[in-house]
């Protein structure tokens, strides 16, 4: 059976009906339970439904008594003329007659004001040649060749072949 419990209560009657003028006991019985079955599951439902009605019902008006409230402070505030955030409660100011430094973190600015080591640093190490990729071998070239000049694979502009084209 198909349709709402109400459509399905309906058919479970008619049917049971129709078995009672064919004089078939049995069958007239069985429509009979099945029609009261749908009934309580139609008549639990509409209870849920009631029930969930009343509680979004008291929550709206729960809202709206919390809406007026506040509408009334609201009101009452600006006929006072006390709308100004001035007369509103302020938080507590720290007692200025504790030391200035005592709360503060140190950070680094006020670090550079401290004496500074008279240690000397010591030097940087040199950097290591770099070796493989293109760049190192015509470097590589370049200092066999005695360095200084300009060559077919030292192209400092960036406009001539490549390092291992010029090489060929």
């Amino acid at each position: 059976m198909r349709g709402t419990p109400q459509q399905i209560i309906e058919k479970y009657n008619q049917l049971a009906r129709d078995a009672q003028l064919g004089n078939d006991r049995v069958a007239t019985e069985n429509f009979q339970q099945h029609a009261e079955h749908y009934l309580r599951l139609l008549g639990a439902a509409q209870k849920e439904q009631e029930a969930k009605r009343e509680q979004q019902e008291r929550e709206n008006r729960e809202r709206q008594a919390e809406r007026d409230r506040e509408r009334a402070k609201r009101q009452e505030r600006e006929s006072n003329g006390t709308d100004d955030p001035g007369h509103s409660p302020q938080p507590e100011v720290m007692d200025s007659s504790a030391e200035e430094g005592e709360h503060l973190v140190e950070t680094p600015e006020s670090k550079s004001d401290a004496p500074k080591s008279d240690a000397p640093k010591r030097p940087c190490k040199p950097r290591a040649k770099q070796k493989g990729g293109k760049g190192a071998a015509a470097s590589d070239k370049a200092d066999e060749s005695g360095g200084g000049g300009e060559s077919a694979g030292n192209d400092e502009d960036g406009d001539g072949p490549p390092p291992s084209e010029a090489a060929e």
